[in-house]
């Protein structure tokens, strides 16, 4: 249980800082990260705390695949978690 939740707190603290490397790359117009780096963080775990920060510093939020595709991908985590901690509680 405690293994998981270290473990989204670390995938949230790397999503968080990719997204603001990723911001501050496009300012000082450096390389950026690839949204498929971006998309594959959150697709991790690190959704929720990617979306927060778009919204809070204003990064990509005009882009589609991220204001759409966060939130679908926060929806099937949440599902798939519903039913993991459903066929927890039925086993024990």
């Amino acid at each position: 249980m405690y293994c998981t939740l270290y473990y989204l707190l670390a995938i949230s603290v790397v999503s968080v800082i990719m997204t603001v490397c990723d911001k501050l790359f496009a300012i000082y117009n450096k390389q950026r990260i690839s949204e498929n780096a971006l998309m594959s963080a959150a697709s991790l775990g690190g959704a929720c705390a990617m979306l927060i920060t778009m919204l809070a510093i204003r990064h990509k939020t005009k882009h589609i695949k991220f204001m759409a595709g966060l939130p679908l991908i926060i929806f099937v985590q949440c599902i798939f978690a519903y039913f993991i901690i459903r066929f927890i509680n039925i086993n024990l």
